[in-house]
């Protein structure tokens, strides 16, 4: 997106990583977008900007894309030592799971639902920190951040790994779990 957004896209490490792309500036604050010098919104993605002045927000009647921020979710499905955020946008649902170090599925989600093991199947992306994926047979595979990851619906428990807060993007299975 180079220079039409704010936002830092890369990774910059805990308190502040994906900051930008996930709840505003690396300080943490939200920030307004930003436009590159002299273009409107819909110059800088190649659309006349039609007698609006340069860097004017598009009006809703007008975008053509949707943005959203989980600082602004449709739903929160709060746990003790974590909670889940859900945006719905393009006919997809997205979760962000944000877990303290000491959380563990069985304990902090599946109590609640009378379940040993969570039998949600997932796709998602390990933001920052440590996570496990733990299977009945022994199987106990390690998520960090930057792992992409596909758990099958097969019975499994986690819990975060090391001092660090865990958080991870949901693409699959979002909108099943938890709940």
């Amino acid at each position: 997106m180079g220079d039409l957004r704010s936002h830092n896209w890369s990774m910059a490490g805990y308190r502040g990583q994906c900051a930008g792309m996930f709840g505003g500036g690396l300080d943490g604050r939200p920030q307004e977008p930003r436009y590159a010098a002299g273009l409107s919104p819909r110059a800088s993605l190649g659309v006349p900007a039609r007698g609006r002045g340069a860097g004017e927000p598009m009006s809703p009647q007008t975008a053509a894309m949707i943005l959203r921020r989980f600082e602004e979710p449709d739903e929160v499905r709060a746990m003790t030592l974590g909670r889940f955020e859900l945006v719905r946008l393009g006919g997809m649902t997205v979760g962000r799971a944000t877990y303290q170090p000491g959380w563990r599925w069985s304990e902090h989600v599946g109590r609640g639902l009378g379940q040993a093991r969570c039998q949600v199947e997932h796709v998602g992306l390990v933001v920052a920190g440590a996570a496990t994926a733990a299977f009945a047979d022994g199987r106990v595979i390690e998520m960090r951040a930057g792992d992409l990851f596909y758990i099958p619906s097969e019975p499994h428990d986690s819990w975060v790994l090391g001092n660090e807060p865990y958080v991870s993007l949901h693409f699959l299975g979002a909108d099943h779990y938890a709940k």
